[in-house]
């Protein structure tokens, strides 16, 4: 039997055990329960709508991952309708993150007078007085610094930047189109490291284009994290990182390892499918991530209160 055949047979006739369908479906309750908290919470002082609609946007992706790997782990042969799904509002997300940080520095004009500003000063600065400062001037960690100059903080340096994450919306919505199509002639094969598949092609683009938005969010955050420091920008930055970046991951990590067959536990091994293995810890770990956020949101209220009454 063709091996595509077998695994669309599989997907058609194996269901979840039931205990992992129940912990899966416990931790989802858990995580709407304090993705609902934390919208709510925002709509109920919804005082500040440029920064809190993107916020939104950005807090919604956990229960949206948190449905879908549910809905994957209970029905795998929907698994790849649901990734689809799962990636292109990621892609979204990414979106909405960076516009959350451009909205809390004022806008998308203020934060670019903001990059002006700051690019004008490493022109001003006497190189013999203060040689080391390196305001105004992104330089490049080791080994992008091989390929890229230190970039000036400028209108274009703004526009690099936007680029860099828009480039993964589209990139992610066209492989996630070409994955419905090749799933639909049974050549995507996801999860599987063959020449004859599409999926590792598609993971080697997807992994480019995400490591460069990425970058580039960390290079922005670099440049404005002291003008953001009412938001702690760090702990946010960080949580989104591990769920856009970690997450996608730890899906190559699974398909890697039950490819070179090192999946050897017995939990792993009863639920058979390494998506559904991707689905279960995702439905347990989003719980943290959303935890998490309600926690940055319960600091960020008292750090304002503070310094409304100081």
């Amino acid at each position: 039997m063709d091996i595509s055949m077998y695994y669309h047979l599989l997907l058609l006739t194996y269901s979840a055990p039931a205990w992992a369908s129940f912990m899966a479906g416990a931790f989802l309750i858990l995580t709407l329960s304090l993705s609902f908290y934390l919208v709510f919470d925002h709509l109920s002082t919804y005082k500040n709508p440029e920064e809190q609609m993107f916020l939104i946007g950005v807090i919604l992706m956990v229960p949206c991952y948190s449905i879908e790997s549910f809905a994957s782990l209970v029905n795998p042969s929907i698994s790849v309708d649901c990734g689809i799904l799962r990636d292109c509002y990621e892609s979204f997300a990414m979106y909405c993150f960076g516009r959350y940080l451009v909205a809390c520095l004022g806008g998308e004009d203020r934060t670019i007078e903001f990059m002006q500003r700051q690019g004008r000063k490493s022109f001003k600065t006497p190189l013999l007085l203060d040689h080391n400062d390196d305001k105004g001037t992104i330089k490049h960690p080791f080994p992008m610094n091989l390929f890229l100059k230190p970039w000036r903080l400028s209108h274009w340096f703004y526009q690099v930047v936007k680029f860099g994450i828009v480039q993964y919306m589209i990139i992610k919505s066209l492989t996630a189109l070409t994955a419905l199509i090749l799933e639909a002639f049974g050549v995507y094969c996801e999860g599987e490291f063959k020449w004859d598949c599409g999926y590792p092609y598609l993971a080697v683009v997807l992994n480019f284009s995400q490591s460069w938005a990425l970058y580039c969010l960390v290079q922005f955050y670099a440049a404005t994290k002291d003008e953001l420091a009412h938001i702690n920008p760090l702990a946010k930055f960080l949580t989104f990182k591990s769920i856009v970046f970690l997450t996608w991951w730890q899906g190559v990590a699974i398909a890697l390892l039950s490819s070179l067959g090192l999946f050897k536990s017995s939990i792993a091994q009863s639920l058979q499918l390494k998506t559904s293995v991707q689905d279960f810890i995702i439905c347990i770990e989003f719980v943290l991530v959303q935890r998490r956020w309600v926690l940055l949101r319960l600091f960020t209220c008292m750090y304002s209160q503070q310094n409304l009454t100081v």
